[in-house]
């Protein structure tokens, strides 16, 4: 396994966001976290990449707990696609996107090399941004600055991926877009991806394998035609439902009904 929890733990104040996860993810995986808003989704993607420490319980990367290595070494093999980034006000693509190779080459590396370094050009030609590569970032687009930061992780050259929200702030068809870039790229590069995915039909239709998180617990984990299920709409999510195999693709679609008071959604998950 590349990537696994033992027992984590993780608490925000009081509330307790995470327990007892036991998570692992083998090489070339593509897997998905689902769950509402408030699940613990991010949380344990930012736990996986060493961003936050553990409350209880271990993330171990290629069986070495993420606590014994220093943050440039996890991110050597670990990149991260943020949902957001804190605006840096003049700087543009390239220069953002050259901010991967620090874990590889350090601040003496980033010192030596201020034009163009073969791995930030080939990452954002990779995602489609080259022609945007001295463009101040304040003036893109979300479906570009989603691309951006694609490259950024990309730049990296990690081989293990986990993006947070990918599809968050685009259109139906930039949705798509950057899925299907993901699993080309996933399959290119033999990379391990973890995505945060809202959308049970995307997480279906991209990937191989679905944890759907309920109450800081995984409720379900395995493919998306057993994970995805009417028991799973109203258990977790709440809502009334149902599933179909897509003819085209064959992957579970999802038919929502209506919302559940959640007095009832236990006794309908129980039903269906």
């Amino acid at each position: 396994m590349i990537l696994q929890t033992r027992g984590l733990a993780f608490r925000h104040g009081e509330r307790r966001v995470l327990t007892g996860i036991d998570l692992a993810v083998g090489a070339g995986e593509l897997v998905a976290l689902v769950g509402v808003n408030g699940s613990g989704k991010s949380t344990l993607l930012r736990l996986l990449a060493g961003l936050l420490a553990p409350e209880a319980g271990a993330v171990e990367l290629d069986g070495v707990p993420l606590a014994r290595l220093s943050r440039r070494r996890i991110a050597r093999r670990v990149a991260v696609m943020h949902q957001t980034m804190p605006p840096v006000p003049g700087l543009t693509v390239r220069r953002l996107v050259r901010q991967g190779r620090y874990p590889t080459e350090g601040p003496l590396g980033m010192l030596r090399q201020h034009g163009h370094d073969a791995r930030t050009d080939e990452a954002m030609e990779l995602t489609g941004v080259a022609h945007l590569a001295d463009r101040v970032l304040d003036t893109l687009s979300g479906g570009e600055r989603q691309r951006v930061r694609l490259a950024l992780a990309l730049a990296q050259n990690a081989d293990v991926l986990l993006l947070d929200e990918p599809t968050a702030h685009l259109d139906v068809r930039h949705q798509l877009e950057m899925l299907a870039l993901v699993r080309d790229l996933r399959a290119a590069r033999s990379l391990t991806v973890v995505t945060v995915l809202h959308e049970l039909d995307h997480a279906a239709r991209f990937t191989e394998r679905v944890v759907a998180l309920h109450r800081g617990a995984v409720h379900a984990d395995g493919p998306p035609a057993e994970v995805i299920t009417p028991g799973l709409l109203a258990e977790v999510f709440g809502v009334a439902g149902r599933v179909a195999m897509d003819d085209v693709h064959g992957t579970p679609h999802c038919v929502l009904d209506h919302p559940l008071d959640p007095d009832d959604a236990a006794a309908h998950a129980t039903s269906s």
